[in-house]
Order: structure tokens, then C-alpha cells, then sequence
């Protein structure tokens, strides 16, 4: 009934967030945060039925923030509590959209922490099938942007120069046996593309550029750049969807998660779908990244299936669902 965020914009001078930070930041906004939600759906909070919380993963402070004020709630209005994983909401995101997917569907979620292949046989049963077996695609994105010198978040920035750019520059796919993911090493070979200037994306010390002749490249190259890079890493997304549908003959995929929201990503997604005539299913821009209404869906769920919490539960910076 309402969906409201709070950005917090003072991470940006810092390249990345910042826990303490983002943890003041959930206490500080979180009474408004909470009122204005009410105030937008129409509803009191007598009304409710239950309270959600995201309980894993993220960063622990914030994580605690949300935890605690949900248990208040939960115990000043008497409702039960609902505890919700933060990566299987961002799979159910997917069932605010009219028309949502029927079960099951596959999904490929990627964000800045977590890049996988969830098959979700109903909304309360999904199992990975795929997974990074070290850095997330998100990552790749923004280090790549802090390496061009672009500020933070630089994922998005990254989407919207390869828009003007051709995929001119080709960057190796990593050789990972199964439905598994890597891109350690293709951030390697980007780090070493741009030290050397373009000249090669391997480590050479003859071809090591000065900061003069870097700088240079990447500012005359930096749409070429961007949609190089854009390209390999939703190729390798993409390579891997393709065979997780082989594997299983499901046909219906989504995508979730914070890039998500990246148009080549969801383009290309479209193209593949219609070429291989699967139904493909591209959650609004709104719930790609983190927001309260993907908490909601999957508790909506939870509430189905009478799948409560007591005040004993506790958040986790980890945990696997």
C-alpha cells in the first residue's frame, strides 16, 4: 500500500558506505520513515495484521535498527512477527508486477554483495542453483567505476556511458564449470587493461602506461570502456541463465536485485527471452533496489503460511535461505 526510502546520500563522499553511518542514518529516519508509510497507505497501525523486519543478510547495525523496532511494534500492537531474508525478497519482487510469473520460475538476482540462480518452486521454497564463488556482478561494476574514477555508487554511472559506446574492447569469460559464477579475475583484467592504458588487459611490465597516458585513455575511451565491460559482465550473466533454463527446462525467468536496474542488463534479457522464447519477467525500477515493499510481499507469504517469529530471534550479517 506504500513504499517509502530514505536515501542516504553522505556515503558518496566516502566511495562506499559506511556501516556506522548507515547504521545512525536507520536510527535517525526510522520513526519518519515508518510514519510516513502508514500515512500513504491509509491504513492505521492498528489495522496491520503483522510486523516484517529483514532479518539476514546486510550490515549488521542497520540490520539491528530494523530488528529492534519491529519487536517493539510487534509487542506495543500485540501481532505476530515475521522475520524475512533479504535475497529471497528480492526474488518475490518480482510478484508486484502485473502480470507476476507463476511457480516455478527462475530467477537471476545481482547486487553489489550476491550474484545467484534461485529456482523458486512456490514462495516460500526456493533453492540456489548458482552462485558467485567469489566477488558479486554488482562489485565488478563498481570497482570498475572507482577504478575510471567515477564517484560512488558508480554502477549506474557505468550503464549510463555505455549508452553512447560500443562494445569495442573484449574482456576473457571466466571458465567456471556448472551454474557457478567468478569475476575476481575479470576485475583483473580490467585493473591491468586500464594500467596499460589499452595496450593489453594482462600483466606486462613493458606496457605499463604513466598516470598521464592512463588518465588520457580513459578519458577519450570512456564510453568504448564502459560498454565493454557492461557487455562481458552481463554476457557472463547471461551464459549462465541460459544454461540453468537447459538444466531444468524451466522456461519463466526473472531477474532481481540491485542491477537489476541496469537497462543493458534488462534489455538484453528481453533479447535472449524472445529469442529462446522463454517468458522473461523485469521487476519496476522501484523494487529492483533495496525497498520496503519486496519485505512486504515475501511476508505477505510468510503470514500465508502462519511462518511467525518470537522475540528471541536475532539478525544476521550472514545466513543463507
Amino acid at each position: 500500500m506504500s513504499n517509502i526510502i530514505a536515501t542516504q546520500k553522505i556515503h558518496e563522499q566516502y566511495g562506499g558506505v559506511v556501516p556506522e553511518l548507515a547504521s545512525r542514518a536507520h536510527i535517525e529516519k526510522i520513526v519518519s520513515v515508518v510514519d510516513a508509510a502508514i500515512k500513504q497507505s491509509g491504513y492505521s497501525l492498528a489495522e496491520l495484521d503483522a510486523i516484517a523486519f529483514t532479518q539476514a543478510p546486510g550490515l549488521i547495525g542497520a540490520l539491528l535498527v530494523g530488528a529492534q523496532y519491529a519487536k517493539s511494534l510487534a509487542l506495543a500492537l500485540d501481532k505476530p512477527l515475521i522475520a524475512v531474508h533479504h535475497m529471497q525478497a528480492h526474488v518475490l519482487a518480482n510478484l508486484l508486477q502485473d502480470p507476476a510469473p507463476s511457480f516455478p520460475f527462475l530467477c537471476l538476482t545481482v547486487s553489489g554483495g550476491h550474484t545467484q540462480i534461485v529456482h523458486c518452486v512456490s514462495p516460500t521454497e526456493m533453492k540456489i542453483i548458482g552462485q558467485t564463488i567469489d566477488d558479486a556482478a554488482g562489485e565488478a561494476f563498481d570497482k570498475t567505476a572507482k577504478i575510471l574514477g567515477l564517484p560512488y555508487p558508480g554502477g549506474p554511472l557505468i550503464d549510463k556511458y555505455a549508452k553512447d559506446g560500443k562494445a569495442i574492447y573484449k574482456f576473457s569469460e571466466p571458465k567456471i564449470d556448472g551454474l557457478d559464477f567468478s569475476f575476481s579475475g575479470l576485475k583483473t583484467s580490467i585493473l591491468y587493461f586500464l594500467n596499460n592504458a589499452g595496450a593489453s588487459n594482462v600483466y606486462k611490465v613493458e606496457y605499463t602506461a604513466t598516470a598521464e597516458e592512463r588518465q588520457k585513455f580513459i578519458d577519450e575511451n570512456l564510453a568504448n570502456i564502459c560498454a565493454s565491460v557492461q557487455e562481458r559482465i552481463i554476457s557472463i550473466l547471461l551464459n549462465k541463465l541460459k544454461k540453468a533454463v537447459l538444466q531444468t527446462g524451466i522456461t519463466r525467468v526473472c531477474i532481481a536485485g540491485g542491477v537489476s536496474a541496469n537497462s543493458g542488463l534488462r534489455q538484453s534479457l528481453k533479447d535472449i527471452g524472445e529469442k529462446n522464447g522463454w517468458q522473461t519477467y523485469i521487476p519496476p525500477l522501484e523494487f529492483c533496489t533495496d525497498n520496503a515493499g519486496m519485505i512486504a510481499i515475501t511476508a505477505y507469504y510468510k503470514y500465508l503460511a502462519n511462518d511467525f517469529v518470537g522475540m528471541d530471534i536475532t539478525p544476521s550479517a550472514n545466513g543463507s535461505f
